[in-house]
């Protein structure tokens, strides 16, 4: 899986991209046609817990985004955790990744 790790990246699609949002996830999705990168990222901010907290957290989000397909053709996308992340399942989390990656236009293979 192909992930964004470079700061550059990163504000790149921060600042092109379009955000959207659901309890479990949120994303910022920037599709291909406005400079995509074809790659996801995943992140858990200090403000949610400790550091096991925070990477259950991307694991989670890590299992939805496979289930899903992602990274997509179609786009880069980074992922949030929020505090209802931890408690889900997997797929619980990837059923609201698919329906925010419907709101947002882009393909997700989980469907």
């Amino acid at each position: 899986m192909e992930t964004i790790k470079s700061k550059k990246e990163f504000e790149r699609v921060f600042s092109g991209g379009r955000r959207y949002n659901h309890r479990l996830v949120r994303i910022t999705v920037l599709r291909v046609s406005e400079g995509g990168l074809n790659k996801v990222a995943f992140v858990a901010p200090k403000r949610l817990g400790n550091a096991v907290f925070r990477n259950r957290c991307k694991r989670v989000l890590r299992a939805a985004a496979y289930e899903c397909g992602l990274p997509s053709e179609d786009a880069s996308i980074i992922m949030f955790a929020t505090k209802a992340t931890h408690g889900a399942s997997s797929v619980e989390v990837a059923y609201a990744l698919s329906q925010l990656l419907r709101k947002a236009g882009v393909r997700c293979d989980g469907d």
